[in-house]
């Protein structure tokens, strides 16, 4: 019933006489062709066309009766359950009160509302994209601009089916996945034809990304973001953002948090150097994880 529920929202989805005139096959709705056989003997299926190299298919009108009698049985418009948020979320990051309450209006709407965060290294920038991350699991994809056609982006969104994608870098993104971005973004659909791998899938989600760049992205993006700049953080925010990361995301104690903020203050305004140090000093020390990561000589603080 899944399958057939699946079919029908295809083809609702698509002009059939014009686009489909000799039926999808199974990359279309990406059900595998074994599958769509036992459909079509079962009934719910008819063949529309038949080569060596392509079987196209259409629901039969068994099939149409049966997704019929499925949805009259359903409750009507029921829509799809809402995101939770906990107390918790960004409560790490100091300050960015404004971008935290448009974050949270975003993620709890009921249609995507894009968000674009900008602004210079080293602020709070990637920290929402880690909260995010952390609270929605798999409902979540995080991705790297730079390396996005590497990991196989628009195949991890196919499969996954998120309702958020995370997108840190975004001015490092090449130009074909941008162009396939822009499509999604504004219809929620995302639709490759290179021969072999065919994609046609509708996913509405919602895009929250991060740059340190603005001028690298094209208007049309933009203007499908909405764009808040961040501003650089004040020496005792820094302090206390360091603090609660690396208590909260790292597992110290809140005194080997303390000793690594202090002593990387005015060395570093990058709250991911922290993490690293954090990371080195149960085998080096804090003041070696400084000095080897950041380099020159440490002056006691």
């Amino acid at each position: 019933m899944e399958l057939i529920s699946e079919i029908a929202r295809f083809e609702e989805s698509v002009d059939l006489e014009k686009d489909f005139r000799i039926g999808w096959s199974w990359r279309h709705v990406r059900i595998w062709p074994a599958t769509l056989c036992r459909l079509f003997k079962d009934g719910y299926l008819e063949n529309v066309f038949r080569s060596n190299s392509y079987t196209g298919y259409r629901l039969s009108e068994k099939g149409r009766e049966l997704v019929l009698a499925s949805r009259e049985t359903e409750s009507p418009n029921q829509p799809e359950p809402k995101l939770n948020l906990p107390d918790t979320l960004f409560a790490d990051i100091i300050g960015h009160e404004e971008v935290k309450e448009l974050l949270t209006a975003t993620l709890l709407a009921e249609k995507p509302v894009h968000v674009l965060l900008t602004g210079p290294p080293a602020l709070a920038k990637t920290l929402f994209l880690w909260d995010i991350e952390q609270t929605f699991g798999e409902k979540a994809i995080w991705l790297v601009g730079s390396a996005t056609s590497k990991a196989g982006l628009w195949d991890l969104v196919a499969e996954r089916e998120p309702r958020i994608l995370l997108i840190d870098e975004i001015d490092k993104m090449n130009a074909v996945d941008m162009a396939a971005l822009l499509t999604m973004m504004e219809g929620g659909r995302l639709v490759r034809a290179k021969r072999g791998r065919e994609l046609d899938i509708h996913n509405p989600l919602k895009v929250i990304a991060a740059s340190n760049r603005m001028e690298k992205l094209s208007p049309e993006l933009r203007s499908r973001f909405a764009v808040r700049k961040l501003n650089p953080y004040s020496r005792s925010e820094f302090l206390a953002v360091v603090k609660g990361v690396l208590v909260r995301k790292e597992s110290l104690s809140s005194e080997l948090a303390e000793e690594i903020a202090r002593k990387l203050d005015g060395r570093s305004q990058d709250v991911r150097d922290a993490i690293r140090i954090a990371r080195l000093a149960p085998q080096v020390g804090v003041e070696k994880a400084i000095k080897l990561l950041l380099g020159g000589e440490m002056n006691e603080r």
